[in-house]
């Protein structure tokens, strides 16, 4: 990839900004990418030194040539977070952008692949979480920590959010949470 470009799309530049934000290190991780699409979170991550990447993607042929045949990557196509997936190992970074599910159904569905101790870095699009088209501003803070509210009543560890650094492709704005697995399981 060039500069330009440095991702099969434009998510890598997304996660990028979230990983570094969080410090969450990925190198010699074992890594899940629910919602994978074309593969940005998952190039990001394998550029950022991840051992292997899950991805689970309700769609097929949707993910970039590039990323389908790296030896590094596992494949989960027409294969839906909320369901059963095989999965043989516990994951220790997971990366969530499910858009048309809801990160209070999402987000527990991917917990249980995180081992202990693991991390779940979630997107929070606002427009899918109460409707489609842009979020009005005067809606944009409240949604979002509902969304967050919501993960923490579920008993999750969740990080305050944190604004992407860059857009939706619909110029809505998104944001990240990191999500903690601890002892009790969540």
């Amino acid at each position: 990839m060039n500069e330009a470009k440095p991702y099969v799309s434009r998510a890598g530049v997304k996660l990028k900004g979230a990983l570094e934000h969080f410090g969450v290190e990925v190198t010699n991780k074992t890594c899940m990418d629910v919602g994978a699409a074309t593969g940005g979170f998952t190039d990001c991550l394998l550029q950022h030194g991840a051992a292997k990447v899950y991805t689970v993607e309700t769609g097929y042929g949707v993910l970039d040539w590039k990323i389908r045949k790296d030896p590094r990557v596992v494949v989960h196509e027409r294969a839906n977070i909320l369901y059963e997936i095989n999965i043989p190992e516990k994951i220790d970074v997971a990366v969530v952008d499910t858009s048309w599910t809801r990160l209070k159904l999402s987000v527990p569905a991917t917990s249980r692949f995180v081992k202990f101790g693991g991390v779940i870095l979630a997107l929070i699009k606002p427009q899918y979480e109460i409707g489609k088209g842009v979020v009005p501003e005067e809606k944009l803070t409240e949604t979002v920590e509902k969304v967050r509210q919501v993960l923490v009543d579920l008993g999750f560890g969740v990080s305050e959010a944190v604004e992407s650094q860059i857009t939706g492709e619909g110029g809505n704005r998104e944001f990240w949470v990191k999500i903690t697995k601890d002892e009790k399981g969540v």
